[in-house]
């Protein structure tokens, strides 16, 4: 089989992409970890992490940068990945990104006011 000249594949394009407009990366990112909350479309967020991670260094880098084999990395950010919080910290961190905190948007004023009520506690 051959390949086109001048031809990449999706893939390929959207980790140039996200190479390219780190903005763009960073709002990819966010999107695509919503999806962790939800077990039929967290392979999604898996795999928005495993390109993120080959747009700023590669596997291979951003694992021995974040002190983890290759191998368990890309376990971890495959479609049945199972990461840990110290890995999902570490690959982020290893990108330049940080794991943030924000409200869920549709959160009723009950559930805001038994939140704040036990804080207050």
């Amino acid at each position: 089989m051959s390949k086109l000249v001048g031809v990449v594949s999706h893939h390929e394009r959207e980790v140039e992409e996200l190479r390219e407009d780190r903005n763009f990366a960073v709002a990819y990112l966010q999107v695509a970890m919503e999806s962790l909350d939800n077990p039929e479309e967290r392979a999604g967020g898996l795999i928005a992490l495993r390109a993120v991670a080959e747009a700023y260094g590669g596997l291979g880098a951003v694992a021995a940068a974040a002190g983890i084999s290759r191998e368990s990395l890309y376990r971890a950010l495959s479609p049945k990945g199972n990461p840990t919080l110290k890995t999902l910290v570490a690959v982020l961190k290893t990108v330049g990104l940080r794991l943030t905190v924000t409200q869920k948007e549709q959160v009723s004023e009950q559930q805001t006011k038994a939140t704040n009520d036990s804080v207050a506690a």
